[in-house]
């Protein structure tokens, strides 16, 4: 029992280091092309590129992409 609880706390440690690399970016423009732009725009000033996660359109399109470094 001793060990299991070791094992999941060393999982739970080395997964530590990437979620910290992680950041979550929002961008909102009148289309796809302008919001992915804001987006790329971000990516590039925090030197890391990006992976869109959800993108919206209602009157307007409000996109949202995680940044990886």
């Amino acid at each position: 029992m001793k060990s299991i609880k070791i094992f999941a706390s060393v999982i739970a440690l080395s997964a530590l280091p990437f979620a910290s690399f992680a950041q979550s970016v929002t961008a909102c423009a009148s289309t796809l092309d302008g919001a992915e732009a804001q987006i790329a725009a971000q990516a590039h000033k925090a030197g890391a590129s990006y992976k869109v996660t959800e993108a919206n359109f209602n009157n307007g399109v409000h996109m949202t992409a995680e940044l990886i470094k």
